[in-house]
Parts: structure tokens; sequence; C-alpha cells
């Protein structure tokens, strides 16, 4: 057996551990590559189901910023301004008929998150003059209210992905402020506050969805900053990805983010177009195992719904 014969093998081999090992810390069997089924929210996109092999298997072309699928099978979505919501709105969606089976119209100037928060309960975000969280039911009816201490020049950047905590608060990421803000219901108290600008303004690392993790931290996406930090209770960043990082452009406009129970990242692009990549997964240590260019258009936020035929356990956040 000559050298260069045993070396040709041995790179093959140590390249199929590579692999191997890759996929296996991403919770996949050796050799079998990530596959995705999701529910995707954007303006010009709609509302988008997309299966495992990248095909669109639903759609319905509402302008939509936020929202979730139900364990019903219907989808509940935050729908931006346009003809039938003329300030916004919430609507849930029966998936086979694509009837709307309730509906809230917006009070102010937009909508921009919806959130299930119990039986006929769901959290609401509304923009405008006065910003605020509300918890409404199916009848329209206001259960609550709760300031939100934000700039009110640019309504439609005063928050997005508005979410209830486990303790009950909500966490608010603030565009224009540079800051994701946790407030105690009702009385609007800001309990706690992560800063994003630590780059520079200029930066515009612009806060859009925040997440609490269950070890305390919590995952921003910073929109035109085109990073994802993740924080610890004391605002200190411990991890981050950019396309520096990743060695590719693929982050472009950073705005959904979903943490996967295997402890990847997903992120979208929602400047990207055409066939530009407008979903990446990258893993712990910034490796893309993951990647949906197949629409035109992309994305606000998003729910993974499968992997590799696995669904996914609903996490309302």
């Amino acid at each position: 057996m000559s050298m260069k014969f045993l070396a040709v093998q041995l790179f093959s081999l140590s390249m199929i551990i590579a692999t191997a090992a890759t996929s296996l810390a991403n919770g996949i069997g050796p050799c079998e590559e990530t596959r995705h089924s999701f529910i995707g929210f954007g303006k010009a996109t709609g509302i988008v189901i997309v299966d495992e092999a990248g095909a669109v298997e639903w759609n319905m072309k509402l302008p939509a910023s936020d929202g979730w699928m139900l364990d019903s099978g219907n989808i509940i979505a935050a729908i931006y301004p346009c003809q039938k919501f003329p300030k916004g709105g919430v609507a849930e969606i029966e998936r086979q008929s694509k009837k709307i089976l309730w509906e809230y119209q917006g009070q102010q100037k937009e909508i921009s998150t919806v959130q299930p928060i119990g039986e006929n309960r769901y959290l609401v975000t509304e923009l405008g003059p006065e910003p605020r969280a509300i918890v409404i039911n199916q009848q329209g009816e206001l259960l609550s209210s709760t300031p939100l201490d934000c700039q009110k020049s640019n309504a439609h950047m005063q928050t997005r992905m508005l979410r209830i905590l486990p303790n009950g608060n909500y966490i608010a990421p603030h565009l224009l402020d540079f800051a994701v803000k946790e407030y105690e219901p009702i009385t609007g108290k800001v309990v706690r506050v992560f800063k994003t600008d630590d780059r520079g303004r200029d930066k515009r690392d612009w806060p859009f969805t925040a997440i609490r993790l269950d070890n305390g931290n919590t995952v921003i996406g910073c929109t035109n900053g085109n990073r994802v930090i993740e924080v610890t209770p004391d605002g200190k960043i411990m991890w981050s990805v950019d396309n520096a990082d990743i060695g590719e452009k693929l982050i472009s406009d950073a705005c959904g983010v979903q943490r996967l129970p295997n402890g990847n990242t997903v992120i979208t692009s929602y400047y990207a177009k055409g066939d530009q990549v407008k979903l990446t997964e990258v893993t712990p240590d910034k490796k893309v195992v993951w990647r949906f260019n197949a629409l035109p258009s992309s994305f606000h936020h998003f729910q993974i719904l499968t992997t590799n035929g696995k669904p996914l356990a609903s996490a309302l956040r």
C-alpha cells in the first residue's frame, strides 16, 4: 500500500468521523442531514407552512409579523395594518378552510405580536401614542393593560416579540431604545433592562426578539446589527454570533430567533430576497447546519415545527 493511498484513506476516515460527530451533537443520526418544517410570518410572504423538503404546503396572504401553530392545528397571527385590519389586529385561522374564527381589531396604529397565555387569553402588543401590552380574549374583551416604557415618536419601532415569562412578567425588546425590558404586568414597573448598544448605536443592534432560556439567560436577535447575542441575568454577553463568526454573509436583519432543544439557534434574515438564505441554523460553536432559501421573501418571525420527522414541543415563546 502506497503512502499516498494510505494518506487519502486516513483523510476520508477523519472526515466521516467528523461528520458523524457533528450530526450526533445536533441530535440526529450519523450522516443524516438536518431537515425542518416550520411556519413563517412575514409582510410580503404572508403566513406559510413549509415542509421538511422545503416545499410550501399551506399559505395565506395576510401580512403578519408574529404567530403560532396551535395544538388544534389552527394558526393565530398578529396582522399588519391592511384593508381588513386598518390598525393591525389578531386573527385565529382554521387551517383547512382558511376561515377566520375570531379576530381583534387594533385600537392604535399597529399590532406587533400575539402569544396564547392560557385558555381564551392572549398577550398582544399595541403600538401607537400609548404603547401597551394587553391581554384579550376571543370575544375581543380587554382583560388587562400594561403601559410600555419606550419611545413614542416611531410607533412601528416601539417593540416586537413581546412575551410572557414563567414568573408572569413580560419581556419586551424596544428597538430604538436599544433595550430589552422586563415588566411587571398591570403596573408596568421595569424590573430589569438589557442594553444592546455595546458596540455603539451606529451598529443598529436594535433588539427584535428576546427569549428567556431555562438557565436564566436571554437570547436577543439584533436586527440591523446582523447578530444574535445571549446575555446573563446581569446583562453580560456570554455568547454571540454574526456573519464574521460563520464565515458567510447569511444573516441579514436578524429579526426572529428560536433556540432549539439541542442548543442550536435558528435566525431569520428579513432583508433576504430572491435565492438568498432566509433562515439559518447555527450550533453553539457557530457552525451552520441548516439553511432555507426557497421562497422569494423572508420572515419577521417563525416557529420550527418538526426536525427530521419528529415534532418539537410547542414552546410558546
